[in-house]
């Protein structure tokens, strides 16, 4: 008896938007393990070109900056005209402020909102426009553990993030009757270079992630890209609007 592999990608088109490290680097080369057609895109040419050496000829690096959102519509098109249908989008890319909520400025406040917020939803609406035309498509989000609770620090953040797991409910209650389905993933504590600088400088935080997590360690990038490939492939056909915290079970941990 012969099965469908319903995880498979082959012939998807994949922009990722900040792949050219951590997560989104590993959700390329997932996305890539599967059988889909990625692009990138990303800020700093050096890491692109390194990113797209790595990730092989299925892989495209493409240079743009999020916080030009009156730009991106145009952009999309140009991808889709340069590369063909986007059939799936990964919000990745975001900037992050730890800073006390009292020393936050509302430029530095209004920053990690623009790049973190609203440059997803422009992204999102405008691959969801091309999307309609051909009743398909997919668009995963990604939040935080900041969404799910409160962590100090990072009020601007944590507003954003909040403000990306009401979004994909309310995109998905109008673009899923269209054939877009919306979901978003909220990774945990993953053992990126980010966190272990974060981490590892700072021994009570990291003891006190680990004691809240119930599986007892952090996550691996491989674990967030695994539900981005589920989240984007028949496997998911009925899910959408959900936001899946991939998180060892911090959300829920005391």
């Amino acid at each position: 008896m012969t099965t469908t592999n319903v995880f498979q990608l082959t012939g998807k088109r994949v922009l990722i938007t900040g792949g050219s490290r951590g997560l989104g680097f590993a959700m390329a080369k997932t996305f890539i393990d599967y059988g889909a057609e990625v692009i990138i895109t990303g800020r700093n040419k050096e890491h692109m070109e390194e990113a797209t050496e790595v990730l092989g000829e299925k892989c495209k690096g493409l240079i743009f900056d999020l916080q030009q959102i009156n730009g991106i519509a145009a952009f999309v098109s140009e991808v889709e005209e340069e590369y063909g249908a986007v059939d799936i989008l990964v919000n990745n890319a975001g900037v992050h402020l730890k800073k006390e909520v009292l020393d936050v400025s509302d430029e530095e406040y209004e920053e990690v909102i623009r790049i973190n917020q609203h440059a997803v939803f422009a992204l999102s609406r405008e691959c969801a426009r091309k999307m309609v035309t051909r009743k398909n498509g997919s668009i995963i989000m990604i939040s935080s553990m900041a969404s799910q609770y409160g962590i100090p620090k990072v009020i601007a953040y944590t507003a954003a993030k909040s403000a990306v797991e009401g979004m994909t409910r309310g995109l998905a209650v109008e673009l899923s009757p269209l054939g877009i389905r919306v979901n978003c993933i909220a990774p945990g504590f993953i053992a990126t270079d980010m966190s272990a600088k974060a981490l590892n400088n700072d021994k009570d935080r990291k003891q006190k992630v680990l004691s809240r997590t119930p599986m007892a360690q952090l996550g691996k990038p491989e674990d967030v890209a695994n539900a981005a490939v589920f989240l984007a492939s028949d496997a998911a056909a009925y899910i959408t609007g959900v936001v899946l915290p991939v998180d060892g079970g911090n959300s829920i941990g005391f």
